[in-house]
């Protein structure tokens, strides 16, 4: 069984996506549609924009999401049994399995850039990754924190990200490497993304969702909050709008996949970083890029 899976923010790079606008008469004109709905063109910043430009929340996740998606809709052998995004990914697995249209995907996707751009300027916040520890550890010190700071990426065994207030993260980073951690870094990031702080997100992407159409998709979406497959829209609205203040649980969800029957996962999307975490959660599954 073939696991689709997508990236989410940290995976763009300068060019992304030039190739298939070149080459594809189909993709072309997606991305055309893109700028439309978009009102700027960010095919310019995606093929010719510096780091700098593409880092920008409003520009980095309607770029991931537009690469994923339309590298699926012109893969000629594009057959899913089971779909999962990591983040923002979730998105673009949604659109490739069904559940929303290409419109709605990327209006959504663009409406949660600017609330979440907006959430972090309200409060000064960051995130952390922490290396060499055990999940409970880590869960364990964000809880004695008193301030906020919360576990918001489960990426693989041994590699956990925190999320929370800069003097939150600041102390529990002091206190994991004092545990043992190998290494506990301070992200370069705008905020703290999947912790409590996107709340005033959540609620401004909550009011979005519930007036777009979803459909009943064609396989399985593996969701970030719970790691469970859903197939049914008011479960799948709801954990999309859940996902911005709950932790991604990707580790769960690859062995949740590994266990109701993935043999190989596809990456779909710039770079190659989900295939690594999928080698890290099971050194015996089968991970590639999409062809």
């Amino acid at each position: 069984m073939k696991a689709y899976i997508f990236p989410g923010q940290g995976a763009q790079f300068t060019g992304m996506g030039k190739n298939l606008y070149e080459e594809s008469a189909k993709a072309r004109e997606l991305f055309e549609q893109a700028n439309e709905i978009l009102g700027f063109r960010i095919t310019d910043t995606m093929f010719s924009g510096t780091e700098e430009e593409l880092k920008q929340t409003n520009v980095t996740q309607p770029s991931i999401f537009l690469h994923s998606v339309v590298l699926a809709k012109i893969s000629s052998n594009f057959q899913p049994d089971m779909v999962a995004g990591h983040s923002l990914g979730e998105f673009s697995a949604l659109v490739t399995n069904g559940a929303l249209s290409f419109e709605d995907g990327l209006r959504l996707v663009a409406q949660r850039a600017a609330a979440m751009q907006k959430a972090c300027e309200l409060q000064p916040s960051t995130m952390a990754a922490v290396l060499g520890l055990d999940d409970e550890v880590v869960e364990n010190i964000c809880r004695e924190i008193d301030d906020v700071v919360v576990p918001a990426n489960y990426n693989c065994p041994g590699q956990l990200v925190i999320s929370g207030t800069i003097r939150g993260v600041e102390l529990a980073c002091e206190k994991l490497k004092a545990a043992g951690a190998k290494r506990a870094l301070i992200l370069a990031v705008g905020g703290a993304f999947h912790s409590p702080l996107m709340e005033p997100a959540r609620a401004e992407l909550a009011a979005a969702i519930e007036k777009t159409v979803f459909s009943t998709p064609i396989c399985p979406v593996y969701q970030n909050v719970n790691a469970q497959p859903a197939i049914d829209t008011t479960i799948i609205k709801q954990n999309l709008i859940d996902q911005l203040t709950a932790p991604v649980r990707w580790t769960q969800s690859v062995q949740n996949m590994l266990t109701d029957g993935a043999t190989q996962f596809v990456e779909c999307g710039p770079g190659k970083v989900l295939q690594g975490l999928v080698k890290k959660i099971s050194s015996s599954a089968e991970a590639m890029s999409v062809a």
